[in-house]
């Protein structure tokens, strides 16, 4: 499911009903638990959490007009997506989100390489996700991305 918008509000009202309350409470424990640097837009038509180019001016090594992705919330055909750029590069990170998670859901984690699925949208472990969130901050996460995406 693509969301045509222009910006998150637009994002937002245009999410199917039935996931409303959802993706307003993971908006919401994102923007609560992000750290400090990381700016919320519109990007690869999801709501996305970037690293600007005012902190990263290198922007994204695939296209550096873009700012630095790190995570994003989308609302897909069959379930919403996180999609976590920290759970990708840093194998520690991972394992700790595999091993915690069914201390937060009574379901079976339903995850790709960046990309954890929620097909119920009352499944969404809120409190685990507000502690991922966390886990990572604009620094951390620069330095990962250069070490493992980056020749400099």
């Amino acid at each position: 499911m693509k969301i045509q918008c222009q910006n998150v509000e637009e994002y937002l009202q245009n999410v199917p009903q039935e996931r409303q309350i959802s993706m307003h409470t993971l908006r919401r424990t994102l923007l609560e638990n992000i750290p400090q640097g990381f700016e919320e837009c519109i990007s690869y038509d999801m709501i996305g959490y970037v690293v600007p180019h005012a902190i990263y001016p290198k922007g994204y090594h695939c296209n550096p007009k873009l700012p630095l992705p790190f995570c994003h919330i989308a609302s897909q055909k069959n379930f919403i997506a996180l999609y976590h750029m920290g759970i990708y590069a840093d194998p520690k990170l991972h394992d700790w989100f595999v091993k915690e998670y069914p201390k937060h859901s009574k379901y079976r984690l339903d995850m790709g390489k960046s990309c954890v699925r929620f097909k119920k949208p009352d499944q969404i472990p809120y409190a685990l996700i507000a502690e991922l969130i966390r886990r990572v901050s604009v620094e951390d996460w620069i330095a990962l991305y250069t070490y493992h995406y980056t020749s400099t």
